[in-house]
């Protein structure tokens, strides 16, 4: 069994989050729950916490005994996102238990972004920040900048949708849950940039300007103007989900 608490967290909770097993004996609010995990938050010392509990490895049940378990995985994927320069949030704890060999249970603990809300929710309320073309023009940056940031590490989040991107009342973003993400090369790499960025225009095509959408693209790419590979990368990214949807 291994556990870690890192910097990230308070003396006040080093107690509460001391051990997996003390992890796995918190009760809290339920959030979300599906056959592989809960995530449930809980209050420490005025301070809340996400805790995310996993009971399987993954749908491959090779992930059992071999490769990166899933809350291995999103714990990574969250400590290099911290690395690298992208907004997330604050790592608390993490670990995980293997029996006989076998990944038996794990869990990840992050710090409570406060006063964020996803870009999926702000769609589908149809909020007025959408509207208003200098907010969106920040945050269209921030979302360029860190995408960029990862695939030049040769990444790819493999989930890069609007639900999973946070923003705050400053116009601050924020990249989560990313248990999917894995490192490419070559044409593997290619493609999942392209679902990277075709994930995101899922949604932006109905909600924002292809004025804006042409933006972020310049941003990501950090030229001024496309050239022909780009054009080419966009058509891609356009027809990646047809007849999908």
């Amino acid at each position: 069994m291994s556990w870690t608490l890192t910097a990230a967290c308070p003396p006040s909770a080093a107690q509460a989050f001391a051990s997996l097993d003390a992890v796995f004996a918190l009760a809290g609010e339920r959030i979300a729950r599906d056959p592989l995990s809960e995530v449930i938050r809980v209050e420490v010392d005025g301070l809340r916490y996400y805790v995310k509990r996993y009971h399987g490895a993954g749908k491959n049940p090779l992930r059992l005994w071999f490769g990166r378990p899933r809350v291995q995985a999103e714990w990574e994927n969250l400590l290099a996102f911290q690395a690298w320069g992208i907004p997330t949030a604050q790592v608390v704890g993490y670990g995980l238990e293997r029996r006989c060999g076998a990944f038996a249970r794990g869990a990840l603990i992050t710090a409570e972004l406060r006063g964020t809300a996803d870009l999926g929710h702000l769609a589908r309320s149809q909020d007025a920040r959408l509207r208003d073309r200098r907010w969106v023009a920040t945050v269209s940056a921030q979302v360029a900048d860190a995408a960029r940031r990862m695939h030049a590490q040769r990444f790819a989040h493999n989930d890069l949708k609007w639900r999973n991107l946070l923003v705050d009342a400053d116009a601050r973003l924020y990249l989560i849950d990313c248990p999917s993400g894995e490192y490419w090369s070559g044409p593997f790499l290619r493609y999942r940039i392209v679902k990277d960025l075709a994930c995101l225009d899922k949604v932006a095509k109905y909600q924002l300007s292809r004025t804006q959408r042409l933006r972020f693209y310049l941003d990501y790419a950090q030229q001024p103007h496309l050239d022909a590979a780009d054009k080419r990368r966009i058509r891609h990214i356009l027809r990646f989900f047809a007849g999908r949807e």
